[in-house]
């Protein structure tokens, strides 16, 4: 009996762990369905390996996906395409599209700005966002294989866009945003509708394969409404030629400051110039301050103070670099010939603030030897900089106004001193120091050009000896003096 008693506990104590096993088991279950829910419930940009790019040497793949974002799930990107090519119920078609389309992949890594790029998009305006994913197609050690392939992969956003548009979607709408091969598909797709997406944004376009190609085989002003290009890496990576309506060179479109100068920062020195195209349009979307570029005939010609004027986009001011430069659109589409180069310089990082100044000089005497000028700013705050540009004058003859430029990381609203050092270019150690009589110095802020010049009469300025000055606010005739 007792044998019997026990045997009947023992089968209830199983019985009972069999059941809060049961219990953990299904809320493992539901945990995993829940979190597997999660994990392929939302589109993910393809993850692949430097693996993957060895296999593309003898079995090449391609293949397209288009990943939706909408500001109601800006971190779960979705189908644009149901069961049967049905659009997406979350796609907006009175709405504008944004398409982003990436470059060259060689290591199969997920662009590592994509995720900002879209957080800061969709924070700043409702849109749709549309990401190519062709990581399968250029992840490959062949650089030319990836070329290519963007004719592929332009084709194939050719079909799904005609299916969109029977929907009611808007080629108008559309607004392409590729990055180096990624702003050449943009020229591509947008050929085969023959110029008529609303507007094309090239990062850097990709120069290997493409510089000095007509324009049929690479991005053109024609493929789109409006065409905006920003040239970060021209020496290199990237493309040098003016390709779109309005072609931005931030510090020359060469070396981005900040960038690492030597091969031994590893894979930063030979992307980070080029990937430089694609944080300054991001900082656009964050209008912590204003990219402003002026129109010139030449990098050396901005550096030299003589491009300025922005009379030609009255009433408004010259053309701010990003997201929000189709506001000069109707100016620059009129333009005869088509196309606008314009310079500007920026800070070593985000948000790549600079504030330029224009310094007008007039020496009592001819200058016969070209040379730099160093300019240094301090506010009635103690604080101290130095311009960031090194700024060069050439040869003028007498009571000529020369105009220098100056940029500082730091915004000098209350100037109480203004230092400047001169020096003739090539000049021997020994040479004895030349003094200059200078009949005056204008100071106004390009940035914030309402505010008031700063002015200074009457003094000698010595050859590599720091000459430092006490301006006063311009009289209406000082502005006026040249």
């Amino acid at each position: 009996m007792k044998e019997h008693f026990f045997f009947m506990k023992l089968d209830a104590y199983f019985t009972f762990h069999q059941f809060q096993m049961l219990k953990l088991y299904i809320l493992l279950s539901l945990m995993f369905w829940t979190s597997s829910g999660k994990r392929t419930g939302c589109l993910k940009f393809s993850d692949l390996s430097l693996g993957d790019a060895f296999i593309d040497l003898f079995k090449p793949r391609l293949k397209s996906t288009m990943i939706m974002y909408t500001k109601p799930l800006t971190n779960c990107g979705e189908p644009v395409f149901g069961q049967n090519y049905i659009l997406n119920t979350n796609f907006n078609i009175t709405k504008k599209t944004v398409w982003i389309i990436h470059g060259y992949r060689p290591t199969g890594s997920p662009p590592s700005w994509l995720s900002t790029f879209l957080e800061r998009l969709l924070k700043k305006e409702d849109v749709n966002v549309i990401v190519v994913d062709w990581n399968w197609g250029a992840t490959t050690l062949i650089y030319q294989r990836a070329v290519q392939n963007t004719r592929k992969v332009a084709v194939f956003l050719k079909e799904h866009i005609d299916k969109m548009l029977t929907f009611g979607a808007s080629l108008d709408s559309f607004h392409f945003v590729g990055m180096s091969l990624g702003a050449h598909i943009s020229g591509f797709v947008g050929q085969m509708f023959n110029g008529q997406l609303g507007r094309i944004t090239g990062l850097d376009p990709a120069g290997p394969f493409f510089s000095g190609k007509p324009p049929h085989k690479r991005l053109d002003y024609t493929d789109a409404q409006f065409v905006d290009v920003i040239h970060s890496d021209s020496n290199a990576l990237g493309i040098k030629q003016p390709l779109g309506h309005i072609d931005f060179y931030p510090n020359g479109g060469k070396t981005q400051p900040g960038c690492p100068k030597s091969i031994f920062s590893g894979a930063s020195f030979i992307k980070c110039n080029h990937q430089r195209a694609v944080h300054l349009f991001m900082t656009s979307l964050e209008a912590k301050c204003d990219l402003t570029a002026y129109p010139c005939h030449s990098h050396k010609d901005y550096r030299n103070g003589k491009c300025t004027i922005c009379e030609g986009f009255k009433p408004k001011p010259c053309p701010k670099l990003g997201y929000y430069v189709d506001q000069w659109k109707d100016i620059l589409i009129k333009r005869q010939p088509p196309g606008l180069n314009v310079y500007f310089d920026t800070a070593d990082k985000e948000p790549f603030c600079m504030y330029h100044y224009i310094l007008d000089i007039v020496i009592l005497e001819n200058v016969t030897k070209e040379g730099y000028m160093k300019i240094k700013l301090i506010d009635i705050y103690g604080r101290v900089e130095e311009s960031k540009i090194k700024s060069y004058m050439t040869t003028h003859p007498i009571y000529e106004e020369v105009s220098v430029l100056a940029g500082f990381y730091h915004d000098f609203k209350d100037i109480s001193k203004i230092v400047l050092t001169y020096s003739q270019k090539n000049a021997k150690p020994k040479y004895p120091k030349h003094k200059y009589k200078i009949h005056h110095i204008k100071l106004r802020s390009l940035t914030n050009p309402e505010r008031p010049q700063l002015c200074r009469y009457d003094f000698e300025l010595k050859e590599n000896v720091e000459t430092t000055l006490k301006p006063h606010s311009c009289t209406p005739t000082d502005i006026q003096t040249k």
